[in-house]
């Protein structure tokens, strides 16, 4: 397989990160800003500034937000999620194929 194939599929999954990031960067927001509003005790939770607090965003992967009866808040930390998870399997993904990238050269 040709070593410029597959640095360009790299490229190309980090390029699906980026996007990944510019969904969290408008849903996650809202979803916290939802939650300062409307749950005090998720507020509670999470912490004060809470947008890439380890501790918040592993609530948003495990889903914990399902917990809630809001379909509000359902509807704003689910594309935060899938767009979370998009950033880190692109960012995986690429990583891994630089590696295989590198290692044809």
């Amino acid at each position: 397989m040709d070593p410029d194939l597959v640095l360009f599929f790299a490229l190309l999954a980090f390029a699906i990160a980026i996007a990944g990031a510019t969904a969290f960067v408008i849903f996650w927001p809202l979803c916290l800003v939802h939650i300062r509003d409307r749950h005090p005790q998720i507020t509670a939770q999470l912490g004060e500034g809470a947008f890439l607090k380890p501790r918040a965003l592993w609530w948003l992967l495990r889903g914990d937000y399902r917990a809630t009866p809001d379909r509000n808040l359902s509807g704003l930390a689910t594309p935060s999620r899938i767009s979370l998870l998009v950033i880190l399997g692109g960012i995986a993904m690429g990583g891994v194929l630089w590696v295989i990238g590198k290692a044809l050269s």
